[in-house]
């Protein structure tokens, strides 16, 4: 089976375009993730930057600093899956048209 050529450029800026909207929704993707019944909260971006951290003044032991980090952490990787799902969702969203040969 030959691959036409014309098709493929076709393609590929298709691909260029996808690939700029998909930079535009990335940049609006905000997502937080919480521990120990929200005692911790944890906000990522679509670049996965943290841009904020809320935390319950209960959570603050200098007793247990241990605990606190734990909570960090997991508020963390909950932001994280959220923020991984998101992009999974827009991304098959805005590929689901295209026609890439080999994908």
């Amino acid at each position: 089976m030959a691959i036409n050529p014309f098709e493929m450029m076709k393609n590929l800026k298709n691909l260029e375009g996808t690939m700029n909207n998909m930079k535009e929704e990335l940049a609006n993707i905000v997502e937080t993730g919480s521990s120990g019944g929200n005692i911790v909260q944890v906000t990522l971006n679509g670049k996965f930057e943290v841009v904020d951290v809320k935390l319950d003044p209960i959570a603050v032991d200098p007793r247990d600093v241990q605990m606190l980090q734990d909570l960090i952490k997991a508020a963390h990787h909950a932001a994280m899956d959220k923020v991984q799902e998101k992009i999974k969702e827009k991304s098959s969203s805005l590929l689901g048209g295209l026609n890439i040969p080999g994908m």
